[in-house]
């Protein structure tokens, strides 16, 4: 959950709440869920809700460029790991699951790698989950147990609300009343339309409401060229078989070996790595090494809106994102340091699992010297087609 030090921010955040309207439908338990979404009262600073770094107006992600966000008592710790959109990750999500393989040449082979779950790396299988840890992680809001969270709902503007729906007595009980505000939060996620809008020109377009440029139809045809950018095979754009639009996600998870991010304060430490499914964070997985490096495909949705990419925010627009992509392997010196041996590539993981980095699909297997799969031309017209992900609401982010 990203921070914003302007009381600008914060009235802004505020003033957002009041308009922000409920979903026809909703239950009470939802309405609870956005009040609790928006409190920065439950914060150990005081000055951090969900929504400071999970803003509405942003596809409920950052609504700056910091590669992670700042949080804790003092709003001077920083995180590990950029924040990402919670807009259409929460749509037809499925639960974790991991195929057996022996290796990474095997999990290629079989063509079944890891798989959903909610988060970068997928820990949490509902969104009850997810919502503990920022609440009680030390560089987000901070609460120092469940039982202080419980303690300042208690002393909410909507704590007879909170009452009203959960019991007269339910703050008797700290944990269950903890467990309740994480209901309430998940309804809110599920049930608010504004988590799943589908107002994007590319959805129109859909429905045979919109027609694309001819820019936008041949930077679509990149997107989906196997043979070049291959992006569709990770990116599915096509509707469900049920009519339903496609979320621009597969939920399953790969190792890019995305380089690593001097602006993590956590870099500087010797032996430091975030290697993703292996840990530090998820800690179940450690033993399956050849998961390590490997982080959750993300929705493509609202990204022309965004400042930070990729799981440690390394690149901070767009264009950026995707001259890494097609151009990692072809021109590795303009990603990675140099050694007296040669580019050190895939700096971001340890040596021993730096071959666990997808060296085989389009467009990762080419090699240095060799022609990017697209020119710079043509990814304008990618941007440009991607572009048209973006939900009608949705503000480009700060600096």
């Amino acid at each position: 959950m990203a921070t914003s030090s302007s009381a600008a921010s914060i009235l802004g955040t505020l003033l957002l709440l009041a308009v922000l309207p409920a979903s026809a439908g909703e239950t009470a338990a939802a309405r609870l869920g956005r009040r609790i979404f928006f409190d920065a009262s439950l914060s150990a600073s005081g000055r951090m809700s969900c929504a400071s770094c999970h803003d509405p107006a942003h596809a409920y992600g950052p609504p700056n460029g910091l590669a992670v966000q700042l949080g804790g008592p003092g709003l001077d710790r920083q995180g590990t790991r950029a924040v990402p959109s919670l807009r259409y990750t929460l749509d037809r999500t499925p639960v974790w699951s991991a195929p057996y393989a022996a290796s990474e040449v095997e999990r290629l082979l079989d063509g079944e790698p890891p798989a959903g779950g909610f988060g970068w790396d997928g820990r949490f299988n509902s969104l009850r989950e997810q919502a503990d840890f920022p609440l009680l992680s030390s560089s987000e809001m901070a609460n120092p147990t469940r039982a202080a969270l419980v303690a300042r709902l208690e002393r909410a503007r909507y704590a007879a609300d909170f009452r009203r729906l959960f019991g007269r007595r339910v703050f008797d009980h700290p944990e269950r009343a903890y467990r309740r505000a994480l209901f309430a939060l998940e309804r809110f996620e599920l049930e608010d339309s504004s988590f799943h809008p589908y107002t994007s020109r590319f959805d129109a377009y859909l429905d045979g409401n919109a027609a694309l440029s001819a820019q936008e139809l041949h930077g679509m045809a990149l997107f989906d060229d196997p043979r070049r950018g291959n992006c569709a095979s990770c990116h599915p754009d096509r509707p469900g078989a049920d009519g339903s639009h496609p979320l621009f996600t597969d939920f399953q998870f790969e190792a890019l070996g995305v380089p690593r991010n001097p602006q993590i304060r956590a870099t500087a430490a010797r032996g430091y790595f975030d290697q993703g499914l292996c840990g530090p964070l998820r800690r179940d997985q450690r033993a399956r090494t050849q998961y390590c490096g490997m982080f959750k495909t993300p929705t493509l949705r609202n990204a022309a809106s965004r400042c930070v990419f990729f799981h440690n925010g390394r690149f901070h627009d767009l264009r950026a994102a995707l001259r890494f992509y097609v151009r990692r392997d072809t021109d590795p010196r303009l990603w990675y340091p140099a050694s007296a041996l040669g580019v050190v590539k895939f700096d971001d993981l340890p040596p021993r699992r730096r071959l666990n980095v997808d060296i085989i699909d389009l467009p990762l297997n080419r090699s240095a010297g060799q022609q990017p799969v697209w020119s710079d031309t043509e990814i304008d017209d990618v941007i440009a087609f991607l572009a048209t992900l973006s939900d009608s609401d949705t503000r480009t982010c700060g600096p």
